[in-house]
């Protein structure tokens, strides 16, 4: 891969991303953003003072936090129609959903958000739904659109446990949804994805033709923690950490050139060398929350002039142009090129270890 990316690199092969040079600039959904980094769903864009911090430390574009189809249907009147439709519902059910109180705001209240946040910076500001199913729910899309959002992520989250629901029918369900909210809106619709399909090129490629301009790499989903002594189930958020980041990287290096879509990477990402690796990979923007929210936000600031010394000390003009470079569109097969990885990554472990065994 490196041989390949300095070939590309001295004889021009590859196709730039466009830009000019020696800045920052990328796109990202339609939208010219200053920089790659942009402030992913977080508490700390529940508010507008935290947007104006984000903005001022440097952040691109921030995604605000999720409004959620339940919080949405219980507004609308019909949560307990949405459970019973999920496999039947009891009094317990309802008592594990989160009042309206704990959520960050009502929905009117984050549309509010929405107008604020645009008329006090000048950056994007992108809404966030978070559900699954199809329905009226959706048609808060619109009301973002109206409140002044750029875009629209689609944070799709759903655990199939019905062993009768094959993953064709779950793979539908997904597709539905971002159908549903792209043809509502005529702002760009981008979607968090799980890892988790059969074939994830197949399954994102779909997301393309049902309306998706962009695909965020990945999705963390909530890993329960068990309590042994009290016997509970305990609710748990795990940041995540730069060894996180390989998964994403693999992935869009893989479908970058091939599934036209804009690709964001998203849990991993916590210094400039997370950023310029998703970058190469063929994301155009890097997204972070657990590094600013364990840090600061000013580590944006910090990381995007750690990129540019890096960009000044190998010679690189334009954040543009490094676009995909370290992407595998140029292997013949990408296929036989992810077994001969894996037979040399293996490889290399054992002898590796063998090395160790032989010391003295």
């Amino acid at each position: 891969m490196l041989l390949l990316a300095n070939a590309l690199r001295n004889n021009g092969q590859r196709e730039p991303c466009g830009g000019r040079a020696m800045d920052l600039r990328t796109t990202y959904l339609g939208l010219d953003l200053k920089n790659p980094v942009v402030a992913s769903a977080s508490p700390l864009s529940s508010t507008l003072d935290g947007i104006r911090r984000l903005e001022d430390a440097g952040a691109a574009a921030v995604v605000l936090f999720s409004l959620f189809e339940e919080q949405l249907l219980h507004g609308l009147g019909a949560l307990d129609t949405y459970l019973n439709l999920r496999g039947g519902a009891t009094s317990e059910i309802f008592d594990l959903f989160p009042q309206d109180s704990e959520f960050h705001a009502d929905p009117e209240q984050y549309l509010e958000l929405i107008r604020n946040a645009r008329e006090a910076t000048s950056i994007p500001i992108i809404g966030s739904l978070n559900g699954v199913s199809t329905g009226d729910w959706l048609a808060y899309a619109i009301h973002m659109e109206h409140a002044g959002a750029s875009a629209i992520e689609l944070n799709l989250y759903y655990v199939p446990t019905d062993i009768e629901l094959s993953g064709l029918s779950t793979e539908w369900m997904y597709l539905d949804a971002l159908n549903d909210v792209a043809q509502r809106v005529t702002i760009p619709v981008s979607v968090k994805l799980s890892p988790f399909f059969s074939s994830l090129p197949y399954m994102a490629n779909s997301m393309y033709k049902s309306g998706a301009s962009g695909l965020v790499l990945f999705n963390r989903f909530y890993q329960p923690d068990l309590d042994i002594e009290g016997l509970e189930i305990k609710p748990k958020v795990y940041f995540s950490r730069s060894e996180d980041l390989t998964l994403p990287l693999r992935w869009v290096s893989l479908m970058y050139g091939r599934v036209p879509v804009d690709f964001a990477v998203s849990g991993g990402v916590h210094t400039y060398r997370d950023v310029i690796k998703a970058v190469m990979s063929g994301a155009k923007v890097a997204m972070m929350a657990a590094e600013l929210l364990t840090n600061g936000v000013q580590r944006i600031s910090e990381i995007l002039n750690e990129i540019q010394n890096w960009m000044d000390v190998h010679e690189y003009d334009s954040i543009q142009k490094m676009c995909g470079f370290m992407s595998e569109r140029y292997a013949v097969s990408p296929e036989a090129f992810e077994r001969a990885s894996y037979a040399r990554a293996l490889l290399a472990y054992r002898n590796s270890a063998r090395q160790e065994q032989d010391q003295p």
